[in-house]
């Protein structure tokens, strides 16, 4: 099967390349720049952008199925990166693209938690985006992953990072808000496998990993991983006194959190239907397993 992939020079995107290509499938990746995916071989790039109908065009034919990853976890609307344009602008447009070019197979990620009464505009956003898809005349499947971590992730690194360099870890609230983090491998082999599978179609999966945790948990895991074997050492700063603090802090863009990212920490992520791991035959990583094999000092 020949795949066109968008996104697919960001974390998520390069590990689906990868498993596209070890299951015998061609790839012909959407990029902005000509070397943003030259350290891979044997696929094929294309020139364009989702946010730009006009680059589209015939970009998409000859393939057979789309994958679309493009998103992004932060804004910043003075440059023009909104979760309206790249979220629900960038999908209205790849689907408008793939009914023109005549392609059926459509794959899209969105990400759990995604509901149509969401606080945040980020999960607003990814709900609008999967109204689109849903109203498509197209064979499509969505995926909501959970916190996604693996090598090279920017979650569990930062953690990481704030656990070695901090003697104290400032955790926002009580710790206790539940996360439950699945691979980028499991996320990408997730894709591949419901490529062909037509009981996939118009089906909406929850793609957490094997246990959630809270976010308490989560720190002492990875401060165990980095050799700290009692766990990191937390402070919890109440939520009435932080919550300000980042509303005002949000607006630099090396200040780690915004005021939506909190929001949706505070929410959790976590799974109730695990259906997804049974319907593509799913082998999930162990979380404290892998983290330390990328995390060990």
């Amino acid at each position: 099967m020949k795949v066109f992939v968008t996104g697919g020079s960001g974390f998520v995107g390069r590990q689906v390349i990868q498993q596209l290509l070890a299951a015998n499938h061609s790839v012909r990746a959407l990029v902005r720049t000509a070397d943003a995916l030259k350290d891979i071989s044997g696929i094929e790039t294309v020139s364009g952008d989702t946010t730009e109908p006009a680059t589209l065009t015939e970009q998409l034919s000859g393939c057979d199925a789309i994958i679309h990853l493009v998103g992004i976890i932060r804004e910043f609307p003075g440059k023009g990166v909104t979760f309206k344009k790249l979220h629900t602008e960038s999908t209205r447009n790849i689907l408008r693209a793939a009914e023109e070019q005549g392609i059926k197979r459509y794959i899209q990620m969105s990400a759990n938690g995604t509901r149509e009464s969401a606080i945040t505009n980020y999960h607003r956003t990814k709900w609008e985006a999967e109204e689109l898809v849903r109203q498509s005349n197209l064979d499509w499947t969505i995926f909501r992953p959970s916190l996604i971590y693996g090598p090279d992730d920017q979650f569990v690194n930062m953690l990481a990072q704030l656990i070695k360099t901090l003697p104290i870890v400032p955790v926002m609230g009580d710790g206790q808000y539940q996360l439950q983090p699945v691979h980028v491998t499991d996320i990408a082999d997730g894709f591949v496998a419901a490529l062909d599978k037509s009981d996939t179609i118009s089906k909406t999966y929850h793609c957490c990993g094997l246990e959630p945790f809270s976010y308490d948990q989560l720190l002492d895991l990875i401060a165990q991983a980095l050799g700290q074997v009692a766990g990191a050492r937390k402070i919890h700063q109440p939520l009435w006194l932080m919550k300000p603090v980042v509303a005002v802090m949000q607006t630099i863009p090396l200040f780690p959190m915004t005021s939506g990212q909190l929001q949706m920490l505070l929410e959790g992520n976590v799974c109730e239907d695990h259906s997804w791991i049974d319907d593509l035959a799913l082998n999930l990583h162990k979380f404290s397993s892998s983290i330390k094999l990328y995390l060990q000092p």
